[in-house]
């Protein structure tokens, strides 16, 4: 077992767009070190967590602590998070 301090740790979070629930109380750590990858299949939430994590989005419910510092309400520029998109869609224009 690892005495690692997590660096990422989501508790219970959930994610409601309207009457749909994208996110249902998802908890997650991974230590300082470790590599996580989301699968899953289209539509089942794993960019909507990854958005939430970066602070795109906020939970409806639930916690994002980041090192030892709740950053739930802290807004994307203040996170020491980066998100590369899969397609350029910042500029479209340039697709």
């Amino acid at each position: 077992m690892s005495s690692a301090l997590p660096r990422v740790r989501l508790e219970e979070v959930t994610h409601r767009f309207g009457d749909v629930t994208a996110l249902d109380g998802v908890s997650l750590e991974v230590l300082e070190g470790e590599f996580v990858t989301l699968l899953g299949p289209s539509g089942c939430g794993k960019t909507t967590l990854l958005r939430i994590v970066a602070g795109f989005e906020r939970p409806t419910e639930g916690r994002v602590i980041l090192g030892d510092e709740d950053v739930t309400r802290t807004p994307a520029h203040r996170r020491p998070v980066n998100m590369v998109f899969q397609r350029p869609t910042l500029f479209p224009h340039l697709d």
